[in-house]
C-alpha cells in the first residue's frame, strides 16, 4: 500500500508547483464528464517539465499511476485516476509562440483552446478542430482524445493540425515525436515494421476513426508519423509537455444555412450528399434538444451547414447553393454573426441537455460518438433507434452528420444492478452494430473504460494484442493511466452512481425537477464544464467566481464534485458539517446564473442555502448571518425606533464604523449603506391617492426599497400610475378573512373593523436574506406570515409588482421551492411580475416618455437567471433607450461583496464586465442598475449613481414628457 506522506513529502520537495494530498484536491479530480469515478491519492499542478519529470520519477519509484488532465471535460473515463493527477491548467497553460508565416504555434498541454482561437484570430487564422467545450478543453486534453469538433468535415481532426510533441515517457526519457520516425521510443520502429500487413488492412477508413491506438500512421506511405500515432493515445503512452500545431486560414465571413427535414434519419442521408460542395460544417440535431421560440425553419429535425468566404455576399451564395442542392422541407440562411452564435450555442447546449430526456429523465454518456462511414448513417440510425427500443431504452441523437459521428445521451438505469445489466449487454449489441457498419466504437472522444473493453469486437483480437505491445514499447511498467485503452477495466466498473445513497437525504427543499431527491439534483452535473469559461460571453452570468479565482473548487462543477463526495462520503466525511464544502461554497455569490446557464440546469445559489442549513444546525453562526441575513428585522426595528438618523451618524464616525464591521462580520473596505430617513410606506401613507381606472396591481415593499431605496420606490408608483394603473400594498395586518388593503389598514367597513380588533401587524418578506445564509427555518417562517398577509391579495388574482430583482427571483423560484407542501406559495409565485413586465402586460396601450438616451450597465443576475429581460428591452426600446446592457454579476450579490473575505473576489467579478462597461459608456448615457447591490457596487466602486428604470421613466415624466 502506498504510503500517502512518504509520496506526498517527496512531491513537495522536487516539485515546484502545487501538491495537494487534501481531502478537497482529491474529491475535484474524482470524475471527469463520465459515468465513472476513481478517486486519486494526489493531485499536482506542475510548473514545467522538470516538474512533470519528478512526478514521474517519484511515482515510478512506488509504482503509483500517474494520469494527465487537462479541463477534465472527457466523457469515457480517461481523464480519472488512482494515482496522481496531473492539473495542466494552472501552469502550463500558455500559448509559447504564434508563427503567422509558417501557420503553427507552439503551445502547451494545459492551454484553452479558445485561448488560441484568439490569439490566431487577428492574423485570419484559427486552429481548425473546435469541440463544443472550445471554451474550456485544453490542447492536451484535445491531442491525447484526437479531438475533433464541428468543423472537422473542412479541417479534420486534431492530429491532422499537429506537426511535432514534447512527451516524458513513464522512464523520464524525453522524446520530440514527429515524422519520419521523429522522437520514437526504442522498439517502436521495429514494432510496426514487423506488422505492415496488418497496419494496412486492419484499420477502417473513415473520417472519425478514433478508437484505439493510430498505430497505422506508422506506415512509410503515411509518413512514419510518430506524432500523429501518438494524437488519441488518452495518456497512456507519454505525457504531453508542449505541442507544435498547424493552423488554418478562417474565413473573412461566414454564413449558415439551417437545413429541415421530417426526421434525423431523413436529415443524416442528405449530410454526405452535401460533403461535396465543401462546407465547413454538417451538423445534426433532432427536435428533442431544440428549445422552444429557437427560431429555427419548420421540421423535425435540421443541419447546420456553415459556409465560408473572403465576403459577406460570397459566404450567403454558397449558403444558398446549400439550400438548392438540398431536399429540405424548409431552409433558413442566417448571416448575421450575432443570430448564428446564438443558433450555434444551442448545438453546443445539447452535450448537457440531452443529459435530460424531455420528460425530466437523467440519461447519461457511456456511448456519446460512434461513428459510421457518412454515407451509411441514415441506415444506422434507423438501427440505432430499434436496438434503443429493444433494450426498452431512449435517446435523442445528435452531432456530427458529415463525419457520420453521432453523440447521444441514453437513459440507462446506472444506479441499479438491473440497470446496469441492461446497460453491458446494450453496450455489446451497439458495439457489434458499429462494426457491422464498418464504423468506430469512439469517433471523437476516445474509449476510455467506456468502450475500450468492446474493441476486439471492433479490431479483432490480433490488432487488440499489437495495441497491449504498443503501450509495452512506451510505458513497460504500466505506469501512465492504466485500465485505459490496453488491459481496460470493465465498462460496468467504477460508476460513480454507486457510491451515492439509495434513499433520498432529507432536505429542507423540494426539488421539483428532480423528484426531491438532493442526490438526484446534485448528479445533474454531469463535467461538461460549462461553467470553467475565463470569459463571460454576451448575457451569460456562470460563473463569476470561477472567472475571479481560476480554481476548479469555485466553479459550479467543483461544488457540485465536493457535495457528490460529501454524499459518498469516501473522500469528505464529515457530511454536513464539512469544512471542505463550506469553504468552497464560501465564494459562492448566489447569482442564480447556474441556473440558466449550465446546460443541465444545476442550481448552486439552492444547493448552497441547504448545506448552511444543515452545516450550521444547533452550532454558532458567522457574524455576518445574524447581521445581513437578519437585515429585514433590523432595518424595521430602526424604522419603528426612528433611528435612521442615529444610525447613520454612527456610521459616520470612522472609528465606531470600524467597530460595527468587526462586529458584524462586514468586510472593512466596505462602506455601510445609509438608511432612508423616511420609508417607502411611510411616504405611502401620507401621499394623496390617485385616481384610475385601469387593473389594480400590488407594489411589493421590498426590504431594499422600503428602508434603503425608498426613491425607487415612489418612482415606480409615479409611472405605474402614470399608465392608468391602481397601485395598492400588500396588508399588513393579519385580520380573519381579510382584504386587499392599502398598506395601513386591511380592508374596510364593519367586518373589517371587527377583524381588526384581533390582528397582529406585520410586514411581507421575501426571505431572501435568510436563504441566502441557510437560515431556511426562519425563512420558511417569514414566508408562511407573507402567504397569510398575501392570501387575499392572490385569492383575487392580483398581480404583484417586485422591483427588486433578487426579490422576485426570491418569490418567483425559492418560494414554492422551499414551501412545497403549501399550494398557497406556488400562486403566489406565479403573481409576481417584474416592474417591465407589469406595464406590458396590463397597460399594453401606453406608451412610456421618450427618453431618447443611450444606456449602459448590466443585467441583474437574478433577472437574467429567473425573470427573464425581454419586457425590459422592449420597454427600453419604447422609451428611446438605446444600447444593451452587459451580463455578468455585479460582485456584490446581497451578502456576499459586504462580507469580511470577499472584497477582492467581490471587486474582480465588478471588474469583469460591469465597471468596463460603465468606464466605456458614451457621454450622457443613463446607468441603469435595477438591483440595490448593483447600485452600491458602482458606487462604492466607481463612484457612479445607477438608477432603477423606474427612476428614469419617472423623471422624464417630471420633465414634461407626457406619455404618448
Amino acid at each position: 500500500m502506498t504510503d500517502l506522506a512518504d509520496l506526498g513529502d517527496a512531491l513537495r520537495r522536487t516539485v515546484r508547483g502545487e501538491v495537494g494530498f487534501d481531502a478537497t484536491a482529491r474529491a475535484l479530480a474524482t470524475m471527469d464528464a463520465s459515468n465513472y469515478r476513481r478517486v486519486p491519492l494526489g493531485v499536482v499542478a506542475p510548473r514545467d517539465a522538470d516538474d512533470v519529470e519528478a512526478v514521474l520519477e517519484a511515482c515510478r519509484e512506488r509504482g503509483v499511476p500517474v494520469v494527465a488532465r487537462g479541463g477534465g471535460t472527457s466523457i469515457a473515463g480517461q481523464a480519472t485516476g488512482t494515482g496522481v493527477v496531473l492539473d495542466f491548467t494552472r501552469h502550463m497553460a500558455g500559448l509559447l509562440e504564434l508563427d503567422p508565416g509558417s501557420r503553427t504555434a507552439v503551445v502547451q498541454p494545459g492551454l484553452v483552446l479558445d485561448r488560441l482561437q484568439e490569439a490566431a484570430a487577428p492574423h485570419g487564422l484559427r486552429f481548425g478542430p473546435d469541440p463544443s467545450t472550445h471554451g474550456r478543453c485544453t490542447l492536451g486534453g484535445m491531442i491525447g482524445n484526437n479531438s475533433c469538433g464541428s468543423h472537422s468535415v473542412a479541417w479534420g481532426t486534431t492530429a491532422d493540425s499537429v506537426r511535432e510533441l514534447s512527451v516524458i515517457t513513464a522512464r523520464g526519457r524525453r522524446l520530440r515525436p514527429g515524422r519520419d520516425w521523429a522522437g520514437a521510443p526504442e522498439g517502436l520502429r521495429e514494432l510496426a515494421e514487423g506488422e505492415l500487413s496488418r497496419l494496412r488492412t486492419g484499420f477502417p477508413e473513415l473520417p472519425r476513426r478514433i478508437s484505439g491506438y493510430a498505430l497505422d500512421a506508422l506506415l512509410p506511405e503515411k509518413g512514419a508519423d510518430v506524432a500523429r500515432s501518438f494524437c488519441g493515445s488518452e495518456g497512456t503512452l507519454g505525457i504531453l509537455t508542449e505541442a507544435v500545431v498547424g493552423l488554418v486560414e478562417n474565413p473573412r465571413a461566414c454564413a449558415l444555412a439551417v437545413l429541415a427535414y421530417a426526421d434525423e434519419s431523413a436529415a443524416a442521408e442528405a449530410a454526405a450528399g452535401l460533403l461535396p460542395l465543401r462546407p465547413l460544417t454538417v451538423e445534426g440535431m433532432a427536435a428533442d434538444l431544440v428549445p422552444a421560440g429557437a427560431g429555427l425553419p419548420r421540421g423535425g429535425a435540421w443541419l447546420f451547414v456553415e459556409t465560408g468566404g473572403d465576403t459577406a455576399a460570397q459566404a450567403r451564395a454558397r449558403a444558398e447553393e446549400i439550400v438548392r442542392a438540398a431536399d429540405v422541407v424548409d431552409a433558413l440562411v442566417v448571416t448575421d454573426a450575432a443570430a448564428q452564435r446564438a443558433l450555434w450555442r444551442i448545438r453546443e447546449d445539447a452535450a448537457g441537455t440531452a443529459t435530460r430526456m424531455p420528460d425530466g429523465t437523467e440519461a447519461w454518456p457511456g456511448w456519446e460518438d460512434c461513428a459510421v462511414p457518412p454515407a451509411r448513417l441514415g441506415g444506422y440510425l434507423r438501427e440505432f433507434r430499434a436496438l434503443l427500443s429493444s433494450h426498452g431504452l431512449r435517446g435523442t441523437p445528435y452531432g456530427h452528420f458529415g463525419d457520420g459521428c453521432i453523440h447521444v445521451r441514453i437513459d440507462f438505469d446506472l444506479l441499479t444492478a438491473p440497470g446496469v445489466g441492461r446497460f453491458r449487454r446494450f453496450s455489446e449489441d451497439l458495439a457489434d452494430l458499429v462494426a457491422a457498419h464498418g464504423g468506430s466504437l469512439s469517433g471523437e472522444h476516445g474509449d476510455g473504460q467506456a468502450r475500450a473493453e468492446l474493441l476486439p469486437r471492433m479490431y479483432g483480437a490480433g490488432t487488440v494484442a499489437l495495441f497491449e505491445r504498443a503501450k509495452a514499447v512506451w510505458d513497460p511498467d504500466d505506469l501512465l493511466n492504466p485500465g485505459i485503452l490496453v488491459r481496460p477495466a470493465r465498462l460496468d466498473e467504477n460508476l460513480r452512481f454507486s457510491v451515492l445513497p439509495r434513499r433520498p437525504v432529507d432536505v429542507a427543499f423540494g426539488y421539483p425537477a428532480d423528484g426531491g431527491d438532493f442526490g438526484a439534483a446534485v448528479r445533474r452535473c454531469v463535467g461538461v464544464a460549462k461553467c470553467r469559461t475565463a470569459t463571460a460571453a454576451g448575457p451569460a452570468v456562470m460563473c463569476p467566481s470561477f472567472r475571479a479565482t481560476g480554481e476548479e473548487e469555485h466553479s459550479t462543477r467543483g461544488r457540485a464534485r465536493l457535495l457528490h463526495e460529501m454524499l459518498a462520503g469516501e473522500v469528505v466525511t464529515d457530511g454536513w458539517r464539512s469544512t471542505e464544502v463550506r469553504d468552497a461554497l464560501d465564494l459562492c455569490l448566489s447569482c442564480k446564473g447556474c441556473r440558466s446557464d449550465c446546460p443541465v440546469g444545476v442550481d448552486m445559489a439552492t444547493y448552497k442555502a441547504e448545506f448552511l442549513h444543515h452545516h450550521y444546525a444547533g452550532r454558532r453562526r458567522p457574524a455576518a448571518h445574524h447581521s445581513m441575513g437578519r437585515l429585514p428585522r433590523w432595518l424595521r426595528w430602526a424604522a419603528r425606533t426612528r433611528t435612521a438618523p442615529v444610525v447613520n451618524a454612527l456610521t459616520a464616525v470612522g472609528p465606531l464604523a470600524a467597530l460595527g464591521k468587526r462586529l458584524g462580520g462586514i468586510a472593512p473596505e466596505r462602506a455601510i449603506p445609509r438608511l432612508a430617513t423616511r420609508t417607502f410606506t411611510g411616504w405611502w401613507r401620507r401621499r394623496k391617492p390617485a385616481g384610475g381606472t385601469g387593473d389594480l396591481v400590488v407594489l411589493w415593499p421590498d426590504t431594499f426599497t422600503e428602508h434603503l431605496s425608498p426613491a425607487v420606490g415612489r418612482a415606480a408608483v409615479r409611472v405605474l400610475e402614470a399608465a392608468g394603473l391602481r397601485v395598492a400594498l400588500p396588508p399588513t395586518l393579519l385580520p380573519r378573512g381579510g382584504a386587499i388593503g392599502d398598506g395601513a389598514t386591511g380592508g374596510g367597513g364593519t367586518r373589517a373593523v371587527t377583524a381588526l380588533l384581533a390582528a397582529r401587524r406585520a410586514r411581507v418578506c421575501c426571505g431572501l436574506t435568510y436563504i441566502s445564509t441557510g437560515q431556511l427555518d426562519r425563512a420558511r417562517t417569514v414566508l408562511r406570515r407573507t402567504l397569510d398577509l398575501m392570501e387575499p391579495v392572490v385569492r383575487a388574482g392580483v398581480p404583484v409588482v417586485v422591483l427588486e430583482p433578487s426579490c422576485a427571483a426570491a418569490l418567483r423560484t425559492d418560494l414554492p421551492e422551499l414551501l412545497s407542501d403549501d399550494p398557497r406559495a406556488a400562486r403566489l409565485s406565479s403573481a409576481v411580475l417584474t416592474f417591465a413586465e407589469v406595464l406590458e402586460r396590463h397597460a399594453p396601450h401606453w406608451s412610456p416618455p421618450a427618453v431618447g438616451r443611450p444606456v449602459a450597465g448590466q443585467t441583474h443576475c437574478h433577472q437574467h437567471a429567473v425573470l427573464g429581460d425581454a419586457p425590459d428591452r422592449r420597454l427600453r426600446d419604447a422609451a428611446g433607450l438605446t444600447g444593451d446592457l452587459s451580463g455578468g454579476c455585479c460582485g456584490l450579490a446581497g451578502n456576499f461583496g459586504f462580507e469580511k473575505g470577499h472584497f477582492e473576489v467581490s471587486r474582480a467579478c465588478a471588474e469583469e464586465q460591469l465597471l468596463p462597461s460603465v468606464r466605456q459608456a458614451p457621454e450622457g448615457a443613463v446607468i441603469l442598475a435595477d438591483g440595490f447591490s448593483c447600485r452600491t457596487q458602482l458606487e462604492q466602486l466607481a463612484g457612479v449613481r445607477g438608477r432603477h428604470l423606474a427612476e428614469v421613466l419617472a423623471e422624464a415624466l417630471g420633465e414634461g414628457g407626457a406619455a404618448r
